[in-house]
């Protein structure tokens, strides 16, 4: 089996977009959730808190022909590739069109606004609004697609629409592609952007915030006094390598996904199921070689949700059967949906690197009902570790982990 490596990262995310930036931001213990006035127009819709991408602009080749075909998402997702490519010194390289490079890429849905001009039709009785490029922004499968036409990548093509997890599906099944020799190189991740339609079907399951006069007190994953989760966006792509050919053209190395697993719960759509989680840690240690013992951090999918909290903390005790540190990085910057697999892989990677840790912020009181895991709190934590993992969990009861490790020269 071939070996994997991170050869680049691009991200757009609500801390900033790069590490840098976020790093920083982590160490402040501050989190960026937002009161959204533009929500108070919606009767009906109890929370008004988001955590929005932080500003970013696009270069001038981000033109009207260029973008006919995109929403938000699809930006977000083919800007976050563009700065991949470049940070893998890849943009423009005959590599990316040859073939032998492929895309495995996802969001929730595709841009709402272009939902919402077919729910028009439907109500009105009138095509106004559609156009040709209606379907293409609201299509599932948008960001991918558009990468794929923005950089002429002539690869394979998958495109994982799994809500919670499909920036992380997008990286293990990148990572499937090139360890089994069908890809030499792949970009990887997800994107999401943030609108109230996405708040609206959270809100219909009362799983969202509404603290809405205290948004720097919510998120808050485990905590006792959770009262949901709040929405962010962004997107994050990485690319990924096989290794001799990394090697071969001098690339800088970030770090080597060296486990994936993936599974469903098969029992209920939104209710998570705490054996079938733990049995995707199981499949994902497996794939890597590696006894529970190595994994010196786990990200948590931590959405602060009360049934996801408790199932998730639960079958990872059971997994690690030790107090594993762990910590929650959505209590930052919310959950990103498509784009927090993705997010969440990479942070996790710089901070593996960086040998610090950040907390859950919001944590005061760990529910009682929650797995005896060591959760980090404030100040974070110094760990030197060379391997860590990352877990998200996703309605329809789709479960993916990834285990990461430090690159060493």
């Amino acid at each position: 089996m071939k070996r994997v490596v991170i050869t680049g990262v691009g991200a757009l995310s609500p801390l900033g977009h790069d590490w840098a930036t976020v790093r920083a931001r982590l160490k402040e213990e501050r989190n960026v959730v937002q009161y959204l006035t533009a929500w108070d127009e919606y009767e009906g819709l109890n929370t008004r808190l988001g955590a929005p991408a932080a500003p970013f602009d696009l270069p001038a080749h981000y033109n009207r022909k260029a973008t006919r075909s995109m929403g938000r998402v699809a930006v977000l997702g083919v800007r976050a590739s563009e700065l991949a490519l470049t940070d893998a010194g890849l943009l423009g390289d005959p590599l990316v069109s040859s073939g032998r490079m492929g895309i495995s890429y996802g969001s929730s849905v595709g841009s709402p606004a272009a939902i919402g001009d077919c729910g028009n039709m439907i109500m009105h009785k009138t095509t106004e609004g559609i156009t040709a490029n209606t379907y293409i922004k609201m299509m599932s499968h948008t960001a991918a697609v558009n990468i794929g036409v923005f950089f002429g990548i002539t690869g394979r093509i998958i495109t994982t629409s799994s809500a919670c997890t499909a920036g992380s599906q997008g990286i293990g099944y990148a990572f499937e592609a090139i360890q089994s020799g069908r890809q030499v190189a792949m970009l990887a991740g997800g994107a999401e952007e943030l609108d109230a339609i996405d708040a609206a079907v959270f809100d219909t399951l009362f799983a969202t915030s509404t603290v809405n006069d205290t948004p720097h007190l919510t998120p808050r994953p485990f905590d006792a006094k959770r009262d949901g989760l709040v929405l962010g966006e962004g997107a994050c792509t990485l690319v990924l390598e096989e290794l001799t050919h990394a090697q071969a053209r001098g690339a800088r190395i970030l770090g080597e996904i060296i486990g994936f697993g993936t599974n469903s719960d098969g029992t209920h759509v939104t209710q998570p199921n705490a054996r079938t989680m733990a049995q995707a840690m199981r499949l994902a240690l497996d794939s890597a070689a590696v006894p529970p013992e190595a994994i010196g951090y786990v990200n948590a999918h931590g959405t602060a949700t009360e049934h996801g909290d408790l199932a998730e903390t639960n079958a990872t005790a059971e997994v690690f059967g030790r107090q594993v540190p762990i910590s929650s990085l959505k209590s930052y910057m919310g959950h990103t949906l498509g784009a927090c697999g993705a997010l969440e892989a990479w942070m996790s990677l710089e901070m593996m690197r960086d040998g610090w840790f950040a907390p859950t912020i919001n944590l005061t009181e760990v529910d009682s009902r929650c797995g005896e895991l060591d959760y980090i709190g404030a100040g974070g934590r110094a760990i030197e570790t060379d391997v860590v993992m990352s877990n998200n969990f996703a309605f329809g009861g789709i479960n993916t982990s990834l285990v990461l490790r430090r690159w060493r020269d």
